[in-house]
């Protein structure tokens, strides 16, 4: 057993005692792993559903959730733990990866972006969600755009005029202020070297990869867009705002 491995061995093992556990998934089938195994440098896992994959139907379907989670976004995983190997890369956490990775690290970038911009998205999303704003983010809504129908139609046309294959997002800067921006592929607003002035804590972002809709879509992305208003989990979001908050020292 090389020292590596031995390290790895260990933290796993003190992992698995911790209270509030992550799961890994399988063919949906879910086991718990620790805290800490999520947070080994280049040891990244594919996070468990917190629901089934049928569990946000109409609006998103079974069929597509399956592939999008177990292929998709377990391949940037696979793909993110090689491209990271032998670089300085290895010893970061992913938001810390995001915020140093350079546009010529095309691996890096389009892998943990994924991977990241992924996690995020399967968290803000729930069964029976969707609905207007609740808590703390309702009110900054508000105030920032007016209503939240504004910043719904904003979002909106971020995510249907995004070419090609991207993402939109409602972010927080580092003064504390909303603003809705798109990138494209799996790039994401905490690449501060690569979006530079959109820098920012995604709070709320939709995938608009023609994967990420086409089984039941197909070319209406609008459909799907409007589609995922129903799904919001606005607890969720509520908890990324506090983040982004806390990360900028507000």
């Amino acid at each position: 057993m090389d020292k590596r491995t031995f390290l790895k061995t260990g933290v796993l093992a003190t992992a698995a005692a911790f209270v509030n556990p992550f799961r890994m998934i399988s063919n949906n089938q879910s086991i718990e792993i620790g805290v800490a195994e999520l947070m080994l440098p280049g040891n990244f896992q594919l996070p468990a559903l917190a629901y089934k994959f049928d569990a946000l139907e109409p609006h998103i379907d079974k069929m597509t959730m399956e592939i999008h989670h177990d292929r998709h976004h377990a391949g940037y995983v696979n793909n993110l733990n090689k491209a990271v190997d032998g670089t300085p890369y290895l010893n970061m956490g992913i938001e810390q990866i995001l915020g140093s990775v350079k546009a010529s690290d095309t691996a890096v970038r389009n892998n943990g972006g994924g991977h990241y911009n992924h996690t995020l998205f399967w968290k803000l999303m729930k069964p029976n969600g969707g609905g207007t704003p609740s808590g703390r983010i309702a009110d900054f809504i508000n105030a920032k755009f007016g209503s939240f129908d504004k910043m719904k139609e904003q979002f909106n046309a971020a995510a249907t005029s995004r070419f090609g294959s991207g993402w939109a997002w409602l972010c927080v800067n580092k003064k504390g202020d909303l603003y809705i921006t798109s990138t494209p592929n799996q790039d994401n607003p905490l690449m501060k070297k690569i979006v530079k002035k959109d820098y920012g804590f995604p709070i709320l972002g939709i995938d608009v990869w023609e994967h990420a809709y086409y089984l039941k879509y197909q070319n209406k992305r609008g459909d799907y867009v409007g589609a995922f208003w129903n799904v919001i989990n606005w607890e969720e979001v509520n908890t990324q705002y506090d983040m982004a908050m806390k990360m900028f020292g507000k």
